[in-house]
């Protein structure tokens, strides 16, 4: 048995780019970002910031279409696909992707103003995410930084 299976909770880093296909099959791309945080040894707090490239495929798609702004926050649940394609000069290339198959609009900087009006995540699913989210807060004795 195996298993491919991606939890992120980060913010959208920039408007979601949608194609529709043949059949009307929708795709949403865009950026996710995770960020951790830590005490490094001299005392300094530390944020590491890593980019994930979003895949949505059809009807979740159009909801990433109509809702999705970049800065929202977002839990998406899916897998990581790598696929490979040639350049422009021959070289083989390679881009991992993940391919969202489950996403719950969590708020985020478009909720304090008050005109978000995007919010499908019921608040009993929000405080779910919230607690599952890890605390990468280091104890001072720890200069691990994970």
């Amino acid at each position: 048995m195996s298993v491919n299976k991606v939890i992120l909770v980060g913010n959208v880093g920039k408007d979601p780019e949608v194609r529709y296909l043949d059949k009307d099959v929708a795709v949403a791309n865009f950026s996710l970002a995770t960020s951790e945080s830590y005490t490094a040894k001299n005392g300094e707090k530390v944020t590491t910031t890593e980019w994930h490239n979003i895949v949505i495929w059809r009807g979740l798609a159009k909801v990433v279409e109509q809702y999705v702004k970049k800065g929202d926050r977002l839990y998406i649940e899916g897998r990581i696909r790598t696929r490979s394609w040639e350049d422009k000069e021959g070289n083989k290339r390679y881009t991992t992707e993940i391919y969202g198959d489950n996403m719950e609009m969590l708020g985020g900087p478009r909720n304090q103003g008050g005109n978000n009006d995007n919010q499908h995540a019921s608040p009993q699913n929000e405080k779910e995410n919230r607690a599952s989210e890890p605390d990468f807060e280091q104890n001072e004795e720890d200069d691990l930084p994970f």
